[in-house]
C-alpha cells in the first residue's frame, strides 16, 4: 500500500493559534520596518532592553509583541 498521500505529522511543537498569530504579526513587523535578514537577526538576538529575544517574548504574550512592537517603530528613523 502506498501512504505517499498521507501527510507526516510534525515533529516539532505546534503553536497554539493566538501564538502564532502574534509569530506572524511581529514577524510582518520587523520585515516590513527592517528588511527579511535584519528582521531575522533581530528577532532571533537577545535585546537587553527587553531581557529576551524579541520573538520568544512576542510569541509568549500579548504584553511581549506589544513590547517588541514597541522597540520596533521607535528604531526607526
Amino acid at each position: 500500500m502506498n501512504n505517499s498521500h498521507f501527510r507526516k505529522r510534525p515533529t516539532g511543537p505546534i503553536l497554539p493559534a493566538l501564538a502564532a498569530r502574534r509569530q506572524g504579526r511581529i514577524a510582518r513587523l520587523a520585515i516590513t520596518l527592517l528588511g527579511r535578514d535584519a528582521a531575522i537577526a533581530f528577532l532571533n538576538s537577545a535585546h537587553a532592553e527587553l531581557g529576551g529575544r524579541p520573538i520568544d517574548l512576542a510569541v509568549a504574550s500579548e504584553e511581549g509583541l506589544r513590547s517588541a512592537e514597541a522597540v520596533l517603530t521607535r528604531s526607526q528613523p
